[in-house]
C-alpha cells in the first residue's frame, strides 16, 4: 500500500506542478498582448499611417495592436492640416487584475512574463478621435491659442 500511497502523492504532486506552470501569466492569458485601435476623424475619409507600419486609406479605421509599446499616428486628408498624435502604452486597472491573480498564485514568472508581453497595458487614448482642421481654421486656433497666452502672461505680472 506504501508504494500506491507514494505514486498517487507523486502524479497528485506531478498534476499541482503542471496546474502551477500554466497559471502564470493571468493578463496574458484572459488579455492577451494585443489590442483594438481605432481612428475617428471628422471629416470621415483620412488616411491614417502609423509608426509601426500599419496603415488605412479612409477613417474611420481599426487596427489590432500589440500592446506593449507607444507609437505615433499621422492623420492626412486633402484640404486638410495633418496631424500627429503619440498614442502610449499605460498600465491598465484590467492588467493590474491580471497582475493581482499572478501575486495571489504565486505566479511570479507570470509576473515577469506579463510585465514583459504588454498584457498589463493599454493603449491610450483609444479610440482616438481627431478633428481635421483646414489650414485657416488651423491659423485662427493657433492665433486664439497666443492670444490667450499673451493675457495670461500679463496678468500673472501684474
Amino acid at each position: 500500500m506504501t508504494v500506491s500511497s507514494s505514486a498517487r502523492r507523486g502524479a497528485r504532486l506531478l498534476a499541482l506542478g503542471l496546474i502551477a506552470v500554466t497559471l502564470p501569466a493571468c493578463a496574458t492569458v484572459t488579455r492577451g498582448t494585443s489590442q483594438q485601435f481605432t481612428v475617428e476623424t471628422t471629416p470621415d475619409g483620412a488616411r491614417v499611417s502609423t509608426s509601426n507600419g500599419f496603415q488605412c486609406d479612409a477613417t474611420p479605421c481599426t487596427f489590432r495592436m500589440a500592446r506593449k509599446d507607444g507609437f505615433r499616428v499621422t492623420v492626412s486628408k486633402d484640404g486638410y492640416v495633418t496631424q500627429t498624435h503619440d498614442i502610449d502604452s499605460a498600465y491598465s486597472g484590467n492588467g493590474a487584475a491580471g497582475m493581482a491573480g499572478n501575486l495571489l498564485l504565486g505566479g511570479v514568472v507570470g509576473g515577469v512574463v506579463d510585465a514583459n508581453s504588454g498584457a498589463m497595458k493599454d493603449l491610450r487614448p483609444n479610440p482616438l478621435v481627431v478633428t481635421l482642421l483646414t489650414p485657416a481654421q488651423h491659423e485662427a486656433a493657433a492665433r486664439a491659442e497666443a492670444e490667450a497666452a499673451r493675457q495670461a502672461t500679463s496678468t500673472s505680472a501684474q
